[in-house]
């Protein structure tokens, strides 16, 4: 028996219409409602999940610390009905929520009793499937071990566990904090880990909508995410390279972008070597010195960007084109670099273009 057929289980022995939610209020399961529903029960199953306020007013029900039903009252003004939370618990653990709409009350005290031990048998299933995929979540991280022979073990592993087939993509999202995921926040084919202080997520190709959620639920602890994104890996070898250049995606984004690594150009170079090596191939003298000018810097990227076209870059800059010029003999002056010269150019476009990127900028 599965979560949904434990969900239609319960309306059917309690006669009212049922959802099943995890502990952080998405939707796990639904049986057939007819015409008994109120707007947050309708908004719930439409989005997946309830919202934060409707959450913090059941929460203050004391639904996650009850071992038993809880009636929660209706409320006029929203147009909610009356309902029986019944927590959905293993081991004295809260794993969600049963819910029953049931406005009359008809729902006695013996009838929510007998119902309990499907709650039980809810609670096991949440708990079993947590563990599997915190323990997949492990395998995950070995992928990204520098460690050849513990890759192949793992990437053994997880094609014996069942995971979806090939290719794969890899997601790495960036937070000053990275506390882990709730792997049930996202579908079961999404693997997820904490490795080197990122989210990383593991999941099937093709599944951008999967990284908007992640990146959502992340964004709602008021934390900035970057995300980056590579794909396809054709087989579980190829997740640590993956990993490794989603990575770089990552650290190139700005908060709440997601970037893509083919869409880097020239700062894929940031793959290829370490910062401190990086910042000796592609600095010079001169453009160590525009690093102090940021109004100049900023002319020098943008004229560069516009393929050195004047007209272009004076209106994207909204500056005269004399000004212009005059920055640009400046630029020369600090850099000691030909802006008609072609290498000259490519000197500091590299510089510019990586330099922000990099940690050691000296």
């Amino acid at each position: 028996m599965d979560l949904q057929e434990i969900t239609e289980q319960a309306a059917d022995l309690l006669r009212a219409p049922a959802t099943m939610e995890d502990r952080d209020f998405h939707l796990v399961a639904y049986a057939p409602h007819g015409d008994t529903i109120d707007p947050v029960r309708m908004d719930s199953i439409l989005h997946r999940r309830a919202t934060a306020a409707v959450r913090a007013r059941f929460e203050r029900h004391g639904i996650a610390r009850a071992t038993g039903p809880i009636r929660i009252p209706p409320d006029k003004t929203l147009g909610q009905l009356a309902r029986l939370c019944l927590p959905v618990r293993w081991n004295n653990v809260t794993y969600g929520y049963l819910w029953l709409l049931d406005d009359q009350e008809r729902i006695t005290s013996a009838q929510a009793s007998r119902a309990m031990p499907l709650c039980e048998r809810a609670g096991l299933l949440m708990a079993r499937q947590a563990r599997e995929r915190d323990d997949l979540g492990w395998k995950v991280a070995d992928l990204l071990s520098t460690h050849p022979d513990v890759r192949t073990q793992a990437a053994d592993d997880l094609a014996n566990a069942g995971i979806s087939d090939p290719p794969y993509t890899v997601a790495v999202l960036r937070t000053p904090s990275p506390e882990p995921l709730n792997p049930w926040l996202l579908p079961h084919s999404t693997l997820t880990t904490v490795w080197q202080r990122d989210h990383v997520l593991l999941l099937p190709a093709e599944t951008s909508t999967t990284i908007d959620r992640a990146r959502r639920i992340l964004e709602e602890r008021n934390v900035p995410v970057q995300t980056g994104v590579y794909t396809p890996c054709p087989t579980l070898d190829h997740v640590h390279e993956g990993w490794q250049r989603a990575r770089v995606a990552a650290r190139t984004a700005t908060p709440g972008e997601t970037r893509d690594w083919t869409t880097l150009g020239a700062l894929r170079l940031l793959r290829t070597a370490g910062d401190e090596a990086l910042a000796q191939a592609t600095q010079t003298k001169g453009t160590h010195r525009l690093q102090d000018h940021p109004v100049l810097q900023e002319t020098a990227r943008t004229y560069l960007d516009q393929a050195g076209n004047a007209q272009k870059t004076a209106e994207t800059l909204n500056i005269h084109r004399q000004t212009l010029y005059h920055r640009l003999h400046r630029i020369e002056a600090l850099t000691s670099l030909t802006l008609t010269n072609g290498q000259d150019r490519l000197t500091l476009h590299l510089a510019l273009t990586l330099t922000p990127h990099l940690e050691n900028k000296t």
